[in-house]
């Protein structure tokens, strides 16, 4: 027997994109374990790619920013299971950076709200609308980022948004700890290489710096992350709720490396 025991339990994943978002590593993971995984994505082009992906999955639609979307996709992905859902992956993120990248006292209020409503709200909105799917103990897990407290330019405004996202997991625990033992926990990676983090200006060069700063010397797969992810699923972390877990390779302890900081200096 694994020790994950994921075996024959169903997972439903909001938020695959391509084959190298963290919601299909995650997705992989699950699939190796034996899970039955259930994907929901934002369009019927994803939906394509998603059932490429996983030809054994059922792969449904929809656009969290309409909250009719996520009661419908509740309603079809129950007519479609046996049972209760074990676990269920939030890992949607959206930022319109309309006008282009500004300080950040600049953010425009539309682009901020809708930002709040795609990343954060959908999360609180599915764990609502999927509430009498759960399981007695059942895992819902959020994707978040390594820190809050980084204000890089070249991010936008999506720190705050992340902060808000951990923030309401605190919540969602308290709230559901009154009718259930479901937990709510966030994986916080470090930097990755995903499609959508390829469309942040500067990136690249990030990423090659948070590479020097782990302690390996080496970047974050996001294997790694998707790892830590199915650990959180599984019931073997059934201790740890309402919790942000840093996956970075020791990145954050390391600012001050002897050889990164010869190199800004000299």
């Amino acid at each position: 027997m694994s020790f994950l025991q994921l075996a024959n339990k169903t997972f439903v994943v909001f938020g695959l994109a391509n084959r190298k978002s963290i919601a299909c590593a995650i997705g992989r993971v699950l699939v190796a374990e034996g899970a039955e995984v259930i994907h929901v994505v934002r369009s019927a082009e994803r939906q394509k790619a998603a059932a490429k992906l996983f030809p054994e999955s059922k792969v449904f639609v929809c656009d969290v920013e309409n909250e009719a979307n996520i009661i419908r996709v509740r309603d079809a992905i129950s007519q479609a299971i046996d049972g209760k859902i074990a676990g269920i992956v939030h890992s949607i993120a959206y930022a319109n950076y309309s006008d282009g990248l500004k300080p950040f006292h600049e953010t425009r209020k539309d682009d901020f709200l809708q930002c709040v409503d795609i990343s954060c709200f959908s999360l609180i909105a599915i764990c609502n609308h999927f509430k009498d799917l759960l399981a007695e103990t059942a895992s819902v897990v959020t994707i978040s980022i390594s820190t809050t407290r980084m204000a890089a330019e070249n991010y936008g405004f999506m720190a705050p948004i992340k902060a808000a996202l951990e923030s309401s997991l605190c919540s969602l625990a308290k709230s559901f700890s009154r009718f259930s033992q479901v937990r709510f926990n966030g994986v916080c990676p470090g930097l990755l290489k995903t499609s959508a983090s390829a469309g942040i200006p500067g990136y690249i060069d990030s990423y090659l710096y948070a590479e020097k700063l782990t302690l390996r010397k080496k970047g974050l797969k996001t294997s790694e992350a998707a790892d830590l992810a199915a650990f959180l699923l599984s019931e073997r972390s059934s201790g740890i709720n309402a919790q942000c877990i840093v996956v970075d390779g020791g990145m954050d302890i390391n600012y001050f490396d002897a050889d990164i900081v010869a190199k800004a200096v000299s």
